[in-house]
């Protein structure tokens, strides 16, 4: 339980917050709010990558493969360089992409089951940390420049990594299931074994640089992002602590994204230093209701790395 001294001293903290804006609009400083996922100014712009829809029961399986979703931070090797998602450039060793080929590969930066937080952390720093990517891996997925359908990618992909020859650079394994039963239970026996989850990616698909039903995610429950427009403060036991985040959803067709509050799955921790107004936050949810909003929506954790 907090202590009064640190219930104080957040409340206090919650507080200038909340009328920071007021305070610059009064002075005429205040400037436009940023867009859901306006991004941070890059090095080049952000890569054209294959983006993933969600699984929905009813998809016809055998057109698909299947493989493991890894719970780390999105790498694109452009040919020259490691890109984010967002097109920074992220900083590695000399030796992480040593040797690698003037071709584009598409993968995962992955630490390990359950260690999220520690790639994104290895991946953020501006100056590479060296012990921390001897724990990295870079999992291939595709080859967005090889062109044909991910059928005939595959064996490429795994020739390409073949040569490569490194440890930390491994091709992820692709397979078939027969139906949903047999999905469901792969996706139960890969979270016992601390994975996120799954991907369906359908074998007669060319790569294509958007969101595609081509590619699709599959986990035990649904999650997505929102922005952190405010923090309120806590009452009860929550006294002197956050409450809950005012969170606001992408919006969609033109219209500004929807707000919600998002109060529950925070650690005392996390209530005593709550994530920043502006930064983005991941929450599973279980399905909408009619004025889609999310119902039940849990905080998972801050996506540090979408944040450019």
């Amino acid at each position: 339980m907090p202590s009064a001294r640190t219930r104080t001293g957040l409340a206090a903290k919650i507080f200038v917050i909340r009328a920071l804006p007021l305070l610059l609009a009064l002075a005429g400083l205040l400037t436009p709010a940023l867009p859901l996922y306006a991004a941070q100014p890059a090095v080049q712009s952000a890569p054209p990558l294959m983006l993933a829809k969600v699984y929905q029961r009813g998809v016809s399986l055998p057109d698909y493969w299947v493989s493991e979703k890894y719970d780390g931070v999105r790498g694109y090797w452009d040919g020259d360089k490691l890109l984010t998602r967002g097109g920074e450039r992220i900083a590695v060793p000399a030796w992480f992409t040593a040797g690698w080929p003037k071709v584009p590969m598409d993968g995962e930066l992955w630490a390990g089951h359950g260690q999220f937080a520690k790639a994104v952390s290895t991946v953020r720093q501006q100056t590479p940390d060296d012990a921390a990517w001897r724990a990295m891996r870079f999992m291939v997925f595709d080859l967005p420049g090889q062109g044909g359908p991910f059928t005939e990618r595959i064996p490429a992909l795994n020739g390409l990594v073949s040569r490569i020859d490194q440890p930390w650079v491994q091709a992820v394994a692709q397979f078939k299931v027969a139906n949903h039963t047999a999905l469901q239970n792969l996706l139960l026996k890969t979270v016992k074994l601390g994975g996120e989850g799954l991907m369906l990616h359908r074998g007669a698909s060319l790569y294509k640089g958007q969101r595609t039903d081509d590619l699709l995610k599959v986990k035990t429950h649904e999650d997505t992002e929102a922005r952190v427009i405010a923090q309120i403060p806590g009452k009860g036991k929550y006294a002197g602590v956050l409450g809950a985040l005012l969170v606001e959803m992408p919006g969609a067709n033109g219209k500004p994204g929807q707000r919600f509050k998002l109060g529950t799955g925070f650690s005392d921790e996390q209530r005593q230093n709550p994530p920043a107004i502006g930064s983005l936050v991941s929450y599973r949810f279980r399905g909408l209701n009619d004025s889609g909003l999310p119902r039940f929506a849990s905080f998972l954790r801050v996506r540090e790395d979408l944040a450019s």
